[in-house]
């Protein structure tokens, strides 16, 4: 990835991480997770390019190295493929290539998370060899409807 693709890496995103796919999703897409992405580990933030020089898809990741831990993370934070394009291999591409700079960079464990309801990216990432699913609990308090219910009520 280049600077250059920030704007199609960004624009591919939106398409697929809307908030309707994941209302409580506590990382949200935006400009600032492909920048800092690609500031803090410019290695692992790759795009795959279609034979006219568009780009098909993105992967952005990071490494993650905990205290008092000998071992070192992968953590494949976005993997994006352009809508109508996500069963033609560019997704297994990318992730082989992602995995192969990990792998060079002394990772032993790469983590991924993904909505609990998202079926095909469960299935995807089970093609890639990944197990061990695990549930979490997100909770969300959303503070605009409450402030509307209190609207006129007075502390």
């Amino acid at each position: 990835m280049t600077i250059d693709d920030f704007s199609d890496v960004f624009h591919i995103g939106e398409e697929i991480f809307t908030a309707e796919f994941s209302q409580s999703l506590y990382r949200t897409w935006d400009e600032y997770e492909i920048t800092t992405l690609f500031n803090s580990d410019s290695e692992l933030c790759l795009v795959a390019e279609g034979e006219d020089g568009s780009i098909l898809g993105f992967a952005l990741g990071t490494t993650v190295t905990k205290h008092n831990s000998p071992w070192k993370y992968g953590y494949l934070v976005w993997l994006g493929v352009r809508k109508g394009l996500q069963k033609g291999q560019v997704g297994q591409r990318l992730f082989t290539e992602i995995r192969r700079r990990m792998q060079e960079q002394a990772v032993r464990m790469i983590i991924i998370d993904t909505a609990a309801d998202n079926e095909g990216a469960i299935r995807f990432f089970k093609k890639q060899g990944f197990d061990n699913i695990q549930e979490h609990v997100y909770m969300t308090l959303n503070l605009s409807r409450q402030a509307r219910r209190k609207t006129g009520k007075k502390i």
